[in-house]
Parts: structure tokens; C-alpha cells; sequence
């Protein structure tokens, strides 16, 4: 269905909607598929693209977390483990096994991991992606010849998950859309309808591309707009508290020869605390993260220059070769949505990274926190609790085995037509009707002409951005290449969506002026 199709849905003024769900990124599409699943009429709206905010610059991995096991958050981690492995089996073209390895340079990190890491295998059961367990230093270096190897001494070799986080939200849209609902990007929620006494019976919105206006009616409105959620709150009750303590990380991405092989590390400790890793992903390898506290988020938040020394300076410390700001081909930051505390000691690090979820006086479900690996869990939760809001009918969640857009098992990761499923092929047979469009992109980028018009054609890419960011990962895997690709991108859009030049022209501008910020100073 057409974006102007998905519009449509929202003119009919007397259309009393049962879910209105405010936010279109992980937790937004995973409540809106799960209300799909039940059989409710359901309606997603985003005020930017699908995932634009922090559900499109995680470090993409699906994992329980080894770190919050070390902060003795056992239940996380076992909820996460689970919910990992259902991620697995309703979509294996975008979900993964990656193995990892803790390069070990002090004679007791070798058991005292070892030991750790073989309590996250007994944790995630029947639905692990495979035994830890201990190497060698010669082991080691053959999965991960880069490592720097004085004083190394072996290593620890375990697994979890990986994903293209973009890609699964745009899966999560189709998803919804082939169970007979509405996920509408680039619709900004402006306001909220209340009755009389003040209940939530809707919102207004308006459309960003044309400017139009909605009011649309529900039965219940889910704020699920990650680290907007207090914006929405606001609009409820002007004197709410505060719900997020926002904390921007920034990852770098450098070319695939820095750790070659398809092993990523874990590096346990950094010097705030943290851990941080070098994972491969699209032939290239991510470097992250950081956490830094900010005072409010912003749609594009910008990295600090201390942010990336710090992350150079530490993989430096681990690969035999030092990378430098020149050998940055992205950097990417995201802000993430944690639960603030009044036990807090003022590090987000120490925040919650659980899902907290909220009813308002006047009936606006809040779904706040958490992360990718228990978006289908936090929806759940959240669906049960706006039907009861909303008085709907009694329907369990269908989403534990519902598989997602594509599903399909066997896909060749090496192929980036993958993460489209069982509808790759379909991708590639554009090239039948438009042999031009299988020319590539950029001779450093692995995506062609065909993804783009695929995009606009089935997937609501209404901008470069939409295309080159999120629909391809253009932007993360080399900035200025994909800058050099958005004239061609532009013209293929153009074509699709009825644009003239004014058009291309000014999205040309707007795409260089936004991949500056994905560019190290």
C-alpha cells in the first residue's frame, strides 16, 4: 500500500480507531504489530521516518547483556535471552549468530570470564546460540588476527546476536500493514483530543510532507516515542515529571581490515566503566559505544569530539593497527531513552535499561526505556494493558510465533539483497524492466539503483534520508560515499514518486547538509 493509500485512512472523520500508537521506531512498531496480531484497529504514527531516531543507530546487536549480568541484573538479562531467541526464529533473514571473543592480557581474566560468560549460557537455555568457552592465545589470533599480541593470553569465545536495526523496523511496518494496519511516517502528533473530565480520545496530527491536518479518534493512545516520550507527556499534563534521563553513544564505523574475519570483540572494561565492542556488520566493522549524559534529545544529536577519541583510543589499545580519524568512514550517535531514578548517582550507565511502563489520570499509556532485543515484550505488555484502557475485547498477543515481512531461513549474509527475505528476488527483477537500476550506487558501497526504487515503491521512503539512511545504510557505512550517491538516489526517487528538479535539488542539499554530522571533525 502507497503512503497516499495509508493517508487515506486518516479523512474519515467519524473512523474511531481501537490503538492510536504515537512513536514509530522499535517500541512503536513492535506495540503496533502486536495489536495487528490481535485483530485491532491500530494506527502507528511517526513524526519522522520509521526508526529515524535511536532505533536506527544501536550497535546491532540482539543480546541479553553480558554487561548487566556483571551489574547482577539477572532477570534482564533472562527476559533479553529469551526474547533473543524469539527474535531468531521470526526472523532468521535479519537476525544472526555472532560469536564474540574477550581477548584476555591478565593472567585471572581468562576464568573469571570464562566462569561469567558460562552463566549467560545456562541463562539463555534451550534458546542459546551456542557454548562459551575458552581458547588459546594461537586460537585467538586466528579468529582475530588484528589483535595486538603482547602479553595476550588467550581468550574467551561466546555468542549472540546480530541485526540490521533499520531494516527489522521497516520488516515491523510491512509486518503491520500485512495484517491490515497503518504505520504512517513522516506524521507528526501535534496534540491530544481529551473529553470532557479530561480523558485521552485521540490526537491531532499533521502531516510534514504536505502539511495537512488530522484529528483522529481512539479508544486508547499508546505514547511510545522513545526518547520523546515526555514530549507527548507534556501534552497530557504540562507539570508531569520527567520519565527519561537522556544519554547519547556514539559509534564509529572503519573499513573491514581492521578486524577481519568474522569474530567481533568485547572489550569488558573500559576506563568510564563500560564495555565496548568491534563487531563486524556489512563488511565493514562498528566500534562502540559511549555513554554521555545530555540535557534534552534531539532528532540528530551530534558526537563530541572527546567521544571519539575515546573510542579510537580504545580500540587502539587491542588492534596491532591504531586507527586514526582518518580511517573513520561514519560516525553515528543515538540517544537512548533510560528510566531516570531518584537513587540514580548521576551516571546514565547506571540507569535502568528495562522497560517502564505507565498509565496517565486521563488514560495515555506510556511505554518508555528498554531496548531492541525486548521490543516485542515491551509491545505485549503494552497492547494488554491499552485494551484494557480502551475496553477492547480480550485478545491474547499472536506475535511469540508470528513471522515477521520475509520471513525465510538460509539467506546468504554475504548477499546484502538478504535482508529483504523471501522478497529478494523480487527486488532483483526490477532490473528487468530497468536494466539501469542494477548499476551500483558508489563503487564503495554494496547497494544499487534497484533498493532505491524498491523503497519507494514498497516501503514509504518519502526522502534521500529515508533511502540512504534507513532503507540502505549508506550514510553509516561511508558518509561522503553516500553523499557522492545522492544525486542518483534524488533522480531514481523522482522518477518514482512524480518529483520534478525542485525536488531533487533540495533534497541534494538537505542530504549533504545532514551527512555532515556523520562526518569526524
Amino acid at each position: 500500500m502507497k503512503r497516499e493509500q495509508m493517508i487515506r485512512q486518516l479523512e474519515d472523520p467519524s473512523r474511531v480507531w481501537d490503538v492510536i500508537i504515537i512513536g514509530g521506531g522499535a517500541t512503536g512498531l513492535g506495540a503496533g504489530v502486536d495489536a495487528a496480531s490481535r485483530g485491532y484497529s491500530t494506527l502507528v504514527l511517526e513524526q519522522g521516518d520509521f526508526a529515524e531516531a535511536t532505533s536506527s543507530r544501536s550497535t546491532k546487536l540482539v543480546h541479553g547483556g553480558v554487561r548487566y549480568l556483571q551489574q547482577g541484573n539477572i532477570a534482564l538479562v533472562m527476559d533479553a535471552l529469551k526474547e533473543r531467541g524469539i527474535m531468531l526464529k521470526n526472523a532468521p533473514h535479519l537476525v544472526y549468530n555472532q560469536a564474540f571473543i574477550v581477548p584476555d592480557y591478565r593472567w585471572w581474566e581468562r576464568p573469571f570470564y570464562g566462569i561469567g560468560l558460562k552463566l549467560y549460557d545456562m541463562l539463555a537455555g534451550k534458546l542459546g546460540f551456542g557454548p562459551s568457552k575458552l581458547l588459546s592465545k594461537e586460537e585467538t589470533l586466528t579468529r582475530i588476527p588484528t589483535l595486538k599480541t603482547d602479553g595476550l593470553k588467550g581468550g574467551v569465545v561466546y555468542h549472540d546476536g546480530q541485526f540490521d536495526d533499520a531494516r527489522l523496523a521497516v520488516t515491523l511496518a510491512r509486518t503491520m500493514e500485512s495484517l491490515g494496519q497503518f504505520p504512517v511516517n513522516h506524521m507528526e502528533v501535534t496534540g491530544l483530543l481529551k473529553k470532557k473530565g479530561g480523558v485521552v480520545e485521540g490526537v491531532t496530527a499533521r502531516d510534514r510532507l504536505t502539511g495537512t491536518e488530522y484529528t483522529l479518534k481512539a479508544k486508547s493512545v499508546v505514547n511510545a516515542a522513545g526518547i520523546f516520550v515526555d514530549n507527548i507527556r507534556a501534552m497530557d499534563n504540562e507539570n508531569t515529571n520527567k520519565l527519561i534521563a537522556p544519554s547519547q553513544g556514539v559509534h564509529l564505523i572503519l573499513d573491514k581490515s581492521f578486524a577481519p574475519g568474522d569474530t567481533a570483540v568485547m572489550v569488558p572494561h573500559t576506563d568510564d566503566g563500560r564495555v565496548i565492542f568491534m563487531v563486524p556488520w556489512h563488511d565493514r566493522v562498528i566500534v562502540g559505544t559511549t555513554d554521555t549524559p545530555i540535557k534534552d534529545p534531539v532528532m540528530e544529536p551530534t558526537p563530541l569530539a572527546e567521544e571519539i577519541d575515546f573510542l579510537l583510543s580504545h580500540a587502539g589499545r587491542y588492534l596491532s593497527r591504531v586507527p586514526s580519524r582518518g580511517d573513520v568512514l561514519s560516525v553515528f550517535t543515538g540517544i537512548r531513552p533510560l528510566i531516570s531514578g531518584d537513587d540514580s548517582d548521576g551516571k546514565t550507565s547506571s540507569l535502568s535499561r528495562d522497560h517502564h511502563l505507565t498509565i496517565s489520570p486521563n488514560g495515555l499509556v506510556t511505554i518508555a526505556g528498554g531496548k531492541w532485543t525486548t521490543y516485542r515484550k515491551m509491545g505485549e505488555d503494552t497492547i494488554d494493558r491499552a485494551a484494557q484502557i480502551g475496553g477492547l475485547p480480550h485478545r491474547d498477543s499472536q506475535t511469540r510465533d508470528l513471522k515477521l515481512h520475509g520471513w525465510c531461513v538460509g539467506a546468504d549474509l554475504s548477499d546484502p539483497f538478504h535482508v529483504y527475505g523471501s522478497y529478494a528476488g523480487e527486488v532483483k527483477e526490477l532490473a528487468q524492466e530497468s536494466p539501469e537500476l542494477a548499476e551500483p550506487l558508489h563503487p564503495s558501497l554494496p547497494y544499487t539503483g534497484l533498493e532505491v526504487a524498491w523503497a519507494a515503491r514498497n516501503e514509504w521512503a518519502c526522502t534521500v534520508a529515508d533511502v540512504l539512511s534507513r532503507r540502505t545504510r549508506s550514510l553509516l557505512l561511508g558518509a561522503t560515499a553516500s553523499v557522492e550517491a545522492a544525486p542518483r538516489v534524488a533522480a531514481i526517487m523522482a522518477k518514482e514518486l512524480g518529483k520534478d528538479q525542485a525536488w531533487i535539488d533540495e533534497q541534494i542539499e538537505a542530504y549533504g547538509k545532514l551527512a555532515a554530522n556523520y562526518m569526524p571533525r
